[in-house]
């Protein structure tokens, strides 16, 4: 979908396919997967962990980031990340009431 595109639909619609693109690739998946085990995570042991390159894992890096999923700390030039376990309550709620709405007219 166009940036450009995004206005004609609520924020509410917009909100819900940001944080559904994170969902949407494996590698997003894994990360948060690894980071939510983890007390902190310097971004080389994604490297290694997920088998991605550095420019990869920060490309996905920005887009669970963006998000608002992600808490991050500088440590020297590294970046330790962690889960905004706020934004994820906010995110189960938003889809529950998303999701409450839909009625059983399906076979």
């Amino acid at each position: 979908m166009g940036v450009t595109k995004r206005f004609i639909y609520t924020e509410g619609i917009n909100e819900v396919a940001n944080i559904a693109k994170v969902f949407a690739h494996p590698a997003r998946v894994a990360i948060l997967k690894y980071i939510s085990e983890q007390e902190g995570c310097i971004c080389n042991d994604l490297v290694d962990e997920i088998g991605l390159s550095q420019a990869t894992i920060s490309q996905h890096l920005s887009v669970i980031g963006d998000a608002g999923l992600l808490k991050g700390r500088f440590e020297g030039k590294k970046k330790c990340y962690c889960l905004n376990l706020e934004r994820f309550e906010e995110f189960q709620t938003l889809l529950n009431s998303f999701f409450i709405k839909t009625t059983a007219n399906c076979c």
